[in-house]
């Protein structure tokens, strides 16, 4: 990292620099920005895109008193940067290091932890709402992308603020994407917004003209807005900001800092909700990164020269075989169809999308649409698969229970990236699932153990009459030999011992296996079981292995609360074998590692093992 960043005071410093010295500190940022990413891995095509914009944020407002909220969050480097965490950058992600995301306990510029889309809105009208009250006078400003404009918390917010009338800044960073390029009527409309400068010129040209007519033009153009709403409605296609109360600024240039500035100034003086439209390039500055921002959306450590990643798999990935077998179930079935909430390419569905264009339906992020949407799909005979990331389908927790298990519907839910997922941190980590999935009345909830599993299970789906949800995590899917066959309803005995009998989770079943293997060096003879399904649970199992092992010991990585372990002690109840369970503390998991995360909380076989032993010695 250059000096040039470390010996300025940012961002006080930012306000009497002149436009050379900023153009200059953004050519340092997109600079720190690659060198650190490509170590770390991260979100980087969207900072590159922001960083502009970042720098004319915090010149025009005073932040922290101004509070800026990044909606996702994932687009927050630059500002972290911005607000003395440059020299931290090289722990970007890391254990105990700076996070990906905003948080409020890291700096107090960081006005809200994000990390799921649509919200910076609400929030922002929140902040207004709250300060008009308390009689303050401070600036709020919400900074959200085209992609979390198709959220349905974000219409609600812009409704609401129209209402509220509370000054209010949002800035529309419009780069067309979010991780995939954005679909929908939104997305169709910010096009076509780009074309209002011919607008507002005719606009212009109009009014001065009419101010000249003698006597009576001043009373023309106060009576222009019937005509004036025609030119609008005729060259724009439905002016949607302005109907739900903002005034509308833009489009901007949202790699011009100086517009960007004096754009920004004009907002601060206008009363009520206001609306800045930029349009910027994602992965602006660094070739690879525009030429594949999806790619660089978020990517693992890469080599900053040629842009191709670090190292590479041995095995392949969860979610290339769900992609690729929901595909070749596809080929056989006509009515398979599936669902993604702005995730195709990160769910692996890529291949799909490429082989059947017209059977794979983007909502946008909108989950819980996304969900009452396949729930129409299935009711009139199709058979839809829903993936999704499983922290993401937290959001349609309603749609789920209502929409689809109610109706007892045929719909599969893939949820990719259950369980901790590493480095994007606590609002990224898939570990509640279980917990309310297994509440849901009629719903089939099922963890494969390895690729092979998955592919059973995805092929069960494709055949099952009913609502079916699939967990699987976010790593490569290293086979498990000896696995039996998957059948629904039933756990699977993978290796017999004496003393205890470890009930592995789907893919926790590796750790349960390595924990044998270290028991086994201690004299103690452990039984493995894959707990494939979650509900229905095999009962008939767990009972027979509790009658013959002193100890039950479940693993999941899923939150004890609510979870299979939970569910298991309780029909244990009242027999003599004792119940050990590992999961998830009732707490945020922060970012790190995946197997940083399961040494330091006990999750390792390593640790489970050596746990079990003290526990049988007691």
């Amino acid at each position: 990292m250059s000096d040039y960043l470390l010996k300025h005071n940012f961002p006080a410093d930012l306000k009497t620099m002149d436009m050379d010295e900023l153009e200059l500190l953004s050519f340092e940022i997109r600079d720190l920005l690659v060198e650190k990413v490509s170590r770390t891995g991260g979100h980087l095509a969207s900072n590159l895109g922001v960083v502009e914009l970042a720098i004319a944020l915090h010149r025009t407002f005073d932040a922290p008193r101004d509070k800026l909220i990044w909606d996702v969050g994932h687009q927050s480097y630059v500002h972290k940067i911005l607000t003395g965490r440059a020299d931290q950058f090289d722990s970007l992600r890391q254990m105990d290091g700076l996070s990906g995301f905003p948080k409020r306990g890291e700096s107090e510029y960081d006005v809200f932890d994000t990390g799921h889309s649509s919200t910076s809105i609400g929030l922002g009208l929140g902040m207004s709402v709250a300060r008009d009250r308390a009689g303050e006078d401070y600036h709020v400003v919400s900074i959200i992308g085209d992609g979390a404009m198709t959220g349905g918390a974000a219409f609600e917010a812009l409704n609401n603020a129209g209402q509220q009338n509370s000054d209010l800044i949002v800035v529309l960073n419009d780069n067309g994407m979010s991780i995939s390029p954005n679909t929908g009527g939104l997305s169709r409309h910010l096009v076509k917004l780009s074309s209002t400068e011919k607008y507002s010129a005719l606009k212009s040209s109009l009014k001065k003209g009419m101010s000249k007519v003698p006597v009576i033009g001043d009373d023309l153009i106060s009576g222009l807005h019937s005509a004036k709403d025609r030119i609008k409605y005729a060259m724009i296609e439905g002016i949607v900001f302005e109907e739900l109360g903002f005034k509308y600024i833009g489009p901007v240039d949202g790699h011009d800092i100086k517009e960007l500035c004096q754009v920004l100034e004009m907002a601060r003086s206008i009363d009520g909700p206001v609306l800045i439209h930029t349009l910027t390039t994602k992965g602006k500055g660094y070739s690879h990164a525009e030429e594949q921002p999806d790619i660089f959306h978020g990517i693992g450590p890469f080599d900053a020269e040629s842009g191709r990643p670090s190292g590479g798999r041995k095995s392949p990935s969860w979610s290339g075989i769900a992609g690729q077998t929901l595909t070749e179930l596809a080929e056989k079935n006509p009515r398979i169809v599936a669902v993604s909430a702005a995730m195709i390419d990160g769910t692996g569905m890529d291949v799909f999308r490429n082989r059947f264009p017209d059977r794979i339906f983007d909502t946008g992020i909108a989950e819980g649409h996304a969900v009452t949407f396949a729930a129409g799909l299935a009711a009139a005979g199709d058979k839809p698969f829903v993936v999704v990331y499983s922290t993401f389908l937290q959001r349609a927790f309603d749609q789920i229970l209502e929409d689809v298990c109610l109706q007892n519907l045929p719909v599969t839910f893939c949820l990719d990236r259950a369980g901790v997922v590493g480095a994007d941190g606590e609002t990224h980590h898939g570990i509640f699932d279980v917990s309310y999935l297994r509440s849901m009345p009629g719903l089939t909830l099922l963890a494969p153990a390895d690729g092979g599993q998955l592919k059973e299970m995805l092929v069960f789906a494709a055949q099952w009459d009913g609502p079916c949800a699939i967990r699987y995590p976010r790593s490569e899917a290293k086979a498990i030999p000896g696995l039996p066959e998957f059948v629904r309803g039933k756990a699977q005995k993978i290796r017999e011992g004496s003393d205890v009998s470890l009930w592995a989770l789907g893919s926790m079943t590796a750790h349960a296996l390595e924990a044998a293997d270290r028991l086994a060096e201690k004299g103690i003879s452990a039984s493995v079981v894959n707990l494939a399904s979650v509900s229905p649970l095999d009962q008939e199992l767990l009972e027979n292995d509790a009658d013959a092992h002193k100890l039950i010991a479940t693993i999941e990585d899923n939150v004890l609360s609510g979870g299979v372990g939970e569910a298991i002690g309780n029909h244990l109840t009242g027999r003599q074998t004792k119940h050990l369970a590992f999961g998830w503390p009732d707490t945020f998991i922060e970012h790190g590692r995946t197997e940083q995360l399961y040494r330091r909380y006990g999750m390792d076989g390593a640790s489970i093992a050596e746990r079990i032993a003290k526990k049988l010695e007691r």
